[in-house]
């Protein structure tokens, strides 16, 4: 890190609500956000963004007749963009950067427009442009009537913490002092579904806690998808109005030895997490949010990498992905918001049903985590 990066807004819509409250609210208790959902060809578990969220979404897919053909995805990030710039107090005349990713993007709109081809033979006229991913950030900007540098890209589930790196990146080189960065996904459609179940990563309804993430005895993968999008506003140096400031950050990838598979003691966690902290000590690391997506290999190995780097004092270590499921390329931001919150409010949120876990006396240094297929971690360091 050349100099320290301010974090001083993030908003999100998730299955927690559509605000910091709300998710606040939420994670005061120990109910997931899980639920049976019907698709083409039977059910399964799924964790989408609330019946209030969903009209929010309606009244902006209604509100501009250019939005009424554009993705879940897209809607999504629009309204998250919103709510963050507005509590920063940013201006589009700021020209401030924008980079946000997805790991599906428009996932429903190319399921339909795919299904409109098989039996015309032909292609809807915006079926290109409303399914490229470039249209989130691009879409955002206009919406925000913002000038500034725009990127798209997705990086898999590490997506929206890659946009963080990118973020800082562009700060650091003096090109742009603000950056609007995040994650969004909606990938609770039929294929999407087929897919995950075909890894046969994908849990079932037989527990009261369907995704098992961070449960380090459990016989059986229980990766369950969830939806949304998280925001977050970066600014160079301290600022007085900051919710935390990122004091490093971390990056590795692995050499692929499977599709989708890391190392078992993920050596790109341990390379990125290394990165992140730079010369502080471990021992100063007072909660670390891992990626843990639920499935056997994925969680152990990420277990194992913190093991390596915080041998004399392991952090207290949480997720969130046994409440909301796993976002996919939204999941690293609302991982930032899920931070910010326990900085915040100076709570520890655990997982409730490990039988015993460490609560930090104090949480001044998170450390937070997220990989993508073939081992694209990131790091970042956030601090009070």
């Amino acid at each position: 890190m050349q100099k320290p990066i301010s974090i001083t807004a993030i908003a999100s819509i998730s299955p927690l609500g559509k605000s910091l409250d709300e998710a606040w609210e939420n994670y005061q208790n120990d109910t997931h956000c899980i639920t049976e959902k019907s698709f083409q060809n039977g059910t399964a578990l799924a964790a989408e963004i609330t019946n209030e969220a969903k009209q929010e979404i309606e009244n902006l897919r209604t509100s501009d007749h250019k939005y009424k053909s554009l993705d879940d995805t897209v809607l999504y990030a629009i309204y998250a963009s919103r709510q963050a710039v507005k509590q920063a107090k940013w201006n589009g005349s700021d020209n401030f950067g924008i980079n946000i990713g997805s790991s599906r993007g428009a996932t429903q709109l190319f399921e339909t427009y795919h299904e409109d081809f098989l039996k015309s033979n032909k292609a809807k006229t915006l079926s290109s442009p409303t399914t490229t991913l470039g249209n989130i950030s691009s879409w955002v900007a206009h919406d925000l009537q913002t000038e500034g540098p725009e990127i798209s890209h997705s990086i898999t589930c590490s997506t929206a913490l890659h946009a963080m790196l990118n973020g800082v990146a562009w700060i650091n080189s003096g090109m742009c002092n603000k950056f609007l960065v995040g994650g969004s996904e909606a990938p609770l459609t039929p294929f999407t579904i087929a897919q995950m179940k075909a890894l046969k990563i994908y849990a079932d309804n037989s527990q009261n806690y369907p995704c098992r993430a961070l449960d380090l005895n459990k016989k059986h993968n229980s990766m369950v998808l969830g939806e949304g999008a998280s925001m977050i506003c970066l600014e160079g140096g301290k600022k007085e109005n900051a919710l935390a400031i990122v004091k490093g950050i971390g990056y590795a990838t692995e050499i692929l030895e499977h599709n989708i598979s890391i190392s078992s003691d993920a050596k790109c966690f341990q390379k990125s997490m290394k990165m992140a902290l730079g010369d502080i000590n471990p021992d100063d690391i007072d909660v670390v949010i891992m990626h843990a997506p639920g499935t056997i290999k994925g969680d152990i190995s990420e277990y194992k990498a913190i093991e390596k780097i915080f041998c004399n004092k392991i952090p207290s270590l949480t997720t969130n992905k046994w409440k909301i499921g796993h976002t996919f390329g939204a999941s690293g931001a609302l991982n930032i918001e899920f931070a910010l919150l326990m900085l915040k409010h100076q709570k520890f949120i655990g997982v409730p049903y490990l039988e015993s876990q460490n609560s930090p006396k104090k949480i001044k240094n998170i450390l937070v985590n997220a990989v993508g297929f073939g081992g694209n971690a990131v790091s970042i360091f956030l601090s009070k």
